[in-house]
């Protein structure tokens, strides 16, 4: 293989996206059997449908402290608990889903 014919590989976070652009290539509706791994490993938090989910997964991303603590304090967003998760584990519920490493930011839809 050539060297012009070499697949390129950049960093992810290198590729001259924006945050948003970023986010939206790690946004999507799943069920819960997509979603129950991440709870198992405690990294599931359900965030108010009143804040946009790309802006909590920008605020997580740009290491926004005071807003994401804000959050936190108000409720607004929650890591998911076992009555939650009991909840969804024999339903079809549909999330609206976000994953910012080592985070996974969702909502039922």
């Amino acid at each position: 293989m050539s060297d012009s014919e070499q697949m390129q590989y950049g960093m992810l976070g290198e590729d001259g996206s924006t945050t948003s652009e970023k986010l939206a290539k790690y946004s999507g509706e799943c069920g819960w059997d997509y979603l129950k791994p991440h709870y198992e490993n405690g990294v599931l938090h359900f965030v108010d449908p009143e804040l946009a989910l790309e802006d909590v997964g920008a605020a997580i991303s740009e290491d926004d402290k005071e807003s994401v603590e804000r959050w936190l304090k108000a409720g607004e967003i929650v890591k998911i608990e076992a009555l939650h998760a009991a909840q969804w584990e024999d339903s079809d519920q549909q999330f609206q889903a976000l994953v910012v490493s080592p985070f996974v930011l969702c909502r039922p839809v």
